[in-house]
């Protein structure tokens, strides 16, 4: 999947940019604050029709605006030309076209256009709560499986449905439906979940081997209390307690996934090199999953390039993704000539665009 050609409207702190990028490596250079982290948004945004950062819709309006308008212009694998074009105003909401036609629901557009990000804000994946780790995994795993989707989005429907009523009534019989219809869509996310984060494992082994050239063994595994028992006794087990807290207690909403350094925790062991290699290398195994599932390679966006990483691990971290299993990449920096030094080494070609307050030039 490569993005051609780039338009942006009231777009955060960017008020109008056209934008033509190459099919290689995209540089976006300038001060914090700029814009460029901007631009990688954008871009995330058409793909997976919300911004990666925890931003509503209307704080991505221009200061003074009322609309936003986003439009890519791509070219697959296979040389199909596509046009996404996403528009937000205060007052209509979200409207978003693929070649002119206007989706019905939002998330069938999510898989058609593969992206993978990796910003500063990973981090919370190993500092924050479970929380923080199964939104990433609900959204990585939604770009490869629809009937995923669609199950997490009915899970999470009735599970609403299940909190509310319990805040008004213990009625059993009316428990027993809810508990049925969370098991069926419960039962796919965990299987799901697990066999995802099966085939990850050793790819992120592998990356991180290569980036961070550490002896150290990294892991990640999944916890969830479905390995234990099917939902359907889970729900029984946990029925006297959901019924004094007012809410379910039990479930695939409460999975989570742990990683592990040499053996020991990430988050308490690792240091901010080691950390921030295995949340590259998480990263680059999603982008493998999703080639391999969707047949198409996705866009990688790196945000911040060389936040904590030295000059070393980012030089390994180019290397690898300059081989054929990567294809289209957008990197944003602070410092023009440092990225342009070790492109420069790494003997790749790159389109290098300058951007200041919103302006984005090539």
């Amino acid at each position: 999947m490569r993005l051609k050609k780039l338009l942006l409207i009231n777009f955060k702190n960017i008020q109008q940019a056209d934008i033509s990028l190459s099919d290689g490596i995209n540089c976006f250079v300038g001060d914090n604050g700029a814009g460029k982290t901007n631009v990688l948004d954008a871009i995330y945004y058409l793909s997976m029709s919300k911004s990666a950062l925890t931003m509503t819709d209307g704080q991505s309006v221009h200061h003074g605006e009322e609309f936003f308008v986003t439009e890519g212009s791509y070219l697959t694998d296979d040389d199909r030309a596509e046009l996404v074009n996403c528009s937000f105003s205060r007052r209509g909401g979200k409207v978003l076209k693929r070649n002119g036609k206007e989706y019905e629901r939002l998330a069938d557009h999510v898989g058609c256009f593969p992206v993978v990000i990796v910003s500063p804000q990973d981090s919370e994946l190993i500092t924050d709560a479970a929380e923080e780790r199964r939104r990433y995994l609900n959204s990585f795993i939604s770009q490869i499986d629809r009937a995923y989707l669609q199950s997490m989005m009915r899970y999470n429907a009735v599970l609403a449905e299940r909190n509310r009523f319990l805040k008004t009534s213990s009625d059993e019989s009316m428990l027993q439906i809810y508990d049925m219809q969370l098991e069926e869509h419960a039962t796919r996310v965990y299987e799901v979940r697990r066999r995802i984060i099966e085939q990850m494992q050793p790819l992120v082994a592998e990356y991180y081997k290569v980036l961070a050239d550490d002896r150290e063994q990294v892991e990640m595994t999944y916890r969830s209390e479905l390995a234990e028992m099917p939902m359907s006794d889970l729900l029984l087990r946990s029925r006297e307690r959901d019924i004094v807290n007012q809410f379910t207690t039990s479930g695939v909403h409460r999975d989570d996934v742990v990683f592990r350094i040499g053996g020991y925790p990430l988050r308490k062991y690792g240091s901010q090199g080691q950390q921030k290699s295995f949340l590259i290398a998480l990263k680059l195994a999603q982008y493998r999953l999703v080639a391999e599932a969707i047949g198409e390679k996705p866009i990688l966006l790196l945000d911040d390039l060389f936040d904590k990483l030295d000059m070393g691990r980012v030089e390994k971290l180019l290397s690898l993704i300059s081989g054929d299993d990567f294809g289209q990449i957008c990197i944003t920096d602070c410092n023009k000539v440092r990225l342009e030094g070790i492109l420069g080494r790494a003997g790749r070609d790159y389109s290098l665009f300058m951007v200041e307050g919103g302006d984005v030039k090539r």
